[in-house]
């Protein structure tokens, strides 16, 4: 018996490569098992809610950490509130960065605060730069 015969005896009425169901599985369609456990976990969610606040107050960390977790969740970002100058001018974009780092120096910005603000100072920086050889360029080609 060749190889070819065997495969083809493994999968009756299908060819090699093809699917036995080519629409497939509809989206959002869930597995049996994962049903299963959703429904077991729904049944007992309050008891075990409960069991994990009564754990935390006796003094479990780790399940003092998850109440913590699903209740405050981490915040992302927070609204700054820094007075910068005017960064129309390179001597303005120098001042908006001293003022930054002056803000992290004093501890009214967290770093990561600072360096996003830094950011959109440099990219105005660029936007003054690439303006000033923009008029350069023209002031050039126009004395030709």
């Amino acid at each position: 018996m060749s190889d070819k015969t065997k495969v083809d005896n493994l999968r009756p009425g299908w060819k090699p490569g093809q699917s036995g169901n080519p629409q497939g599985r509809p989206p959002g369609s869930r597995n049996r098992m994962t049903l299963v456990a959703l429904a077991v976990m729904e049944e007992g969610a309050d008891a075990i809610a409960k069991k994990i606040v009564e754990m935390a107050k006796q003094g479990d960390m780790s399940a003092a950490r998850l109440v913590l977790e699903r209740l405050v969740p981490p915040a992302k970002e927070r609204p700054v509130f820094l007075r910068l100058p005017d960064t129309n001018t390179a001597a303005g974009i120098t001042q908006a960065q001293a003022t930054i780092l002056q803000a992290v120096a004093a501890g009214d910005l967290l770093p990561g605060e600072a360096a996003t603000l830094a950011g959109i100072v440099e990219g105005q920086r660029k936007a003054l730069e690439t303006q000033e050889l923009e008029q350069r360029i023209a002031i050039l080609e126009s004395t030709k």
